[in-house]
Formats: structure tokens, C-alpha cells, sequence
């Protein structure tokens, strides 16, 4: 099974739309190397949303007092992910968040974000979210934490894999 192992990343964010930002960001990578870590919220990055709060948990405050800077956070990605292609489930959320994590940070993405999608046909992506449903229980963690869903979201993709 192991020679389809997916390196995959999971970001959380502060809300949807054009003045969200990353606030978690996780990966598994294919050998099981898995980081996850909140991000401090740069000066400009005001936009809160309690509804995404609701969902992934994670308050303002714990943010601020816990959370890497952004620069920091994209650098160990870069050094982490270098050369890899990267597969996340939400590209049209993700791709953006990361741009404007880089952005901050000042630094070019070493590796390739792509979407699950390509990887699938549309009978698995049909089985896609029962399975990842699957990875929560079996794996016994807990969801909406960035390493969590990735890692739920890699193994699902194990279970996919031809």
C-alpha cells in the first residue's frame, strides 16, 4: 500500500472568502512525517468569522499565544514539502490560503499544491468523504485539527489507491 502514500496538507482558516487567512495549517507526509501548527495572525489579517470558529474550534487568542509566524511557518513548509507534490481536498480554499501565508512571509512555495481530484475518478471521489468519515474513527482522532484531517484524508486516499 505504501507506494501510493500521498504527502497531503490540511489548512484552517479564519472564515471563507477574500479577507480570510490560514490559522492551522497540517501535513502527513508519505513517509508519516506529520507537522501541524497555528499561525499568528499578521497585522492586516483582522478578518474573524464565529460560524468558522464553531467548526474548527481554534479561538483568536490561542492564535496569538500559541501560533508561529507566518514567515516561520512557510519556511518550515518549504523545507519540509521541498519538491513534493502536495494534495489537499479543498484546492479552491487551500491554494489562496497558502498564497497569502507565502505571500506574508515573503517566500516561494518549494513544492506543488494539487487537488485530491486529479487522483481520483468519480466513483472514488464518491467514496471520498465516507472513508475519510471512516479514517476519524478508526485512527481515533479528532476532526477539523489540520494534522487530523490530513492524515483522515491520506488514509482514505490509502484505502482508494489501485
Amino acid at each position: 500500500m505504501h507506494g501510493h502514500r500521498r504527502c497531503v496538507i490540511d489548512i484552517e482558516a479564519s472564515g471563507f472568502g477574500r479577507h480570510s487567512y490560514p490559522i492551522e495549517v497540517g501535513f502527513v507526509r508519505e513517509d508519516d512525517r506529520a507537522w501541524c501548527t497555528l499561525i499568528q495572525p499578521s497585522a492586516g489579517w483582522v478578518h474573524w468569522d464565529p460560524a468558522a470558529q464553531r467548526v474548527h474550534g481554534i479561538p483568536r487568542d490561542a492564535l496569538r499565544q500559541h501560533g508561529r509566524r507566518p514567515q516561520e511557518v512557510a519556511q518550515r513548509l518549504n523545507d519540509e514539502l521541498a519538491g513534493r507534490t502536495v494534495y489537499c481536498d479543498g484546492w479552491a480554499h487551500d491554494y489562496p490560503w497558502l498564497g497569502r501565508l507565502f505571500d506574508e512571509a515573503d517566500l516561494a512555495p518549494s513544492f506543488r499544491l494539487e487537488s485530491v481530484n486529479r487522483l481520483l475518478d468519480e466513483a472514488q471521489l464518491a467514496q471520498l468523504d465516507r472513508l475519510r468519515q471512516d479514517a476519524f474513527a478508526v485512527l481515533g482522532i479528532e476532526r477539523h485539527r489540520a494534522s487530523s484531517d490530513a492524515r483522515a484524508l491520506q488514509w482514505a486516499l490509502d484505502r482508494l489507491a489501485t
